[in-house]
């Protein structure tokens, strides 16, 4: 997939290395704490596992703390109310599925992380992860186009229809599949509310405030202020599927230019993710 238009063998500017090693690091704490996982740990204890692994190398602000949901949480089941996100005392039992979600800052850099697996064998969640890669080549091709964010999030709802899928992600507050992200300043004390980093969204807040009088938005949902073409910058998009009480996503950064050059105008950061790697090896195995 490398070929398919994604910065794998892109020249990266030092900025976007600087969001590619947070995000690889957001990773590799997915999948380290995704080993340890056993039947009887908690939401919460996964969540704090997260954190500490973060914490322990130089972690000390968040975009938002870490959320980890087990079971059908992992599809948002009758979830109404945003405090529903947060980790609970939802115990992990062999053969469910759970998400991990996290967004550290690091260095000034911010990236916003989904893993999906699940606690030995899930032949749901399996296929909902497969299909989520028609998605991520979706929405690439419609963001070259240029095609309005609206749209876009239409034909991404039109295609989980088609594959049999709940859409999930019109779950998150405003219903969004992607919100820009930025660098942010670092400061030695790094406060949160609501388990969102104050700095972070100080920065979405004066990016929206922005947008509105321009006529963009840093959110990009179902609703008519994401009524525009992409905006150039970085965007952590999170297609989330959803089938009977189980659920997947993949959440990572998509770079956004104002080249006029197709290939240049809109490419995944990088294609080393765990989702991305096991999409190349199921076609090799095909």
């Amino acid at each position: 997939m490398t070929s398919a238009g994604t910065a794998g063998t892109r020249e990266l500017t030092a900025e976007l290395r600087g969001f590619r090693e947070v995000q690889r690091l957001s990773y590799a704490c997915a999948e380290a704490v995704a080993a340890q996982l056993k039947p009887g740990v908690t939401e919460r204890d996964a969540a704090r596992m997260q954190r500490e692994w973060l914490y322990e190398r130089g972690v000390k602000d968040w975009f938002h703390r870490p959320f980890a949901w087990f079971g059908d949480r992992t599809a948002f089941v009758d979830f109404r109310i945003p405090l529903q996100f947060f980790p609970t005392n939802r115990r992990l039992e062999a053969g469910m599925p759970f998400i991990l979600d996290m967004a550290p800052v690091y260095k000034g850099y911010t990236a916003d992380i989904g893993y999906s697996g699940s606690l030995g064998l899930n032949p749901v969640q399996d296929k909902l992860l497969a299909d989520l890669r028609e998605h991520r080549e979706l929405i690439l091709r419609e963001v070259r186009e240029r095609r309005r964010l609206r749209e876009i999030y239409e034909d991404v709802d039109r295609l989980m229809v088609r594959q049999g899928y709940a859409n999930r992600h019109r779950a998150y507050p405003f219903g969004v599949i992607a919100h820009k992200v930025d660098r942010v300043r670092e400061r030695r004390w790094s406060p949160t509310l609501f388990g969102f980093g104050t700095q972070s969204l100080k920065g979405l807040a004066s990016d929206a405030l922005h947008g509105h009088r321009d006529g963009w938005s840093p959110l990009w949902s179902p609703y008519r202020f994401s009524d525009h073409p992409p905006r150039p910058g970085l965007w952590a998009v999170e297609p989330h599927l959803g089938f009977r009480g189980t659920g997947a996503k993949f959440e990572e950064i998509l770079v956004v230019t104002d080249s006029r050059d197709p290939e240049q105008s809109a490419f995944w950061l990088d294609d080393d993710l765990p989702h991305v790697r096991r999409w190349n090896e199921e076609e090799v195995a095909a």
